[in-house]
């Protein structure tokens, strides 16, 4: 039988409470924790006041090319990367804190949520397996996530070359699309 330490527990505790706090799903909470499903869900419950939602998490990289996601998972990831370049962070603790970063500045914009934790931390994860890159856009130099291996030296961010479409949606009538 291992020796369990308490101190490592209660770290644990304390992260899987941050990441629920912050809208963490089931699947993400098992792979950074080594807490117990059975305490896992007690935790959530505790802290949310209801059971964690089921189904599957993102395992498309798709998802991320789409106009309104690209920009917000293409701004998660210069945060991210710059907690990792700058404050000596990674892992885990460099995705919450970018995320956390991330939230702020949608909130101080006034726009809404368009990635969860959860996505956010699926992303991190699909640039480790290099299945994404960030892409400089030739327009306005900024740095967009794109499928890894694409061709990027003739790339157009999807602000330069929005589409038609792009802000159609159902918030949208009180917000341009200039304001995202």
């Amino acid at each position: 039988m291992k020796n369990k330490s308490v101190i490592k527990e209660a770290e644990d505790i304390q992260r899987a409470v941050e990441m629920i706090e912050l809208g963490a799903r089931m699947q993400m909470l098992e792979a950074e924790t080594k807490l117990s499903r059975e305490r896992l869900l007690k935790l959530y419950k505790e802290v949310r006041g209801v059971s964690p939602p089921k189904g599957m998490l993102p395992f498309s990289t798709d998802w991320f090319m789409t106009w309104q996601p690209n920009v917000h998972s293409s701004l998660f990831m210069s945060l991210h990367r710059f907690m990792c370049d700058t404050s000596g962070l990674a892992g885990l603790d460099a995705t919450l804190k970018a995320y956390r970063l991330y939230l702020e500045h949608i909130e101080a914009e006034d726009m809404d949520e368009v990635l969860s934790l959860t996505r956010a931390w699926t992303l991190v994860r699909f640039f480790e397996a290099d299945l994404l890159q960030l892409a400089t856009c030739t327009s306005c130099g900024g740095r967009f996530v794109a499928h890894a291996y694409d061709p990027v030296n003739e790339y157009v961010c999807g602000l330069c070359n929005m589409p038609s479409r792009a802000g159609k949606g159902r918030k949208s009538s009180n917000t341009s699309p200039s304001s995202l």
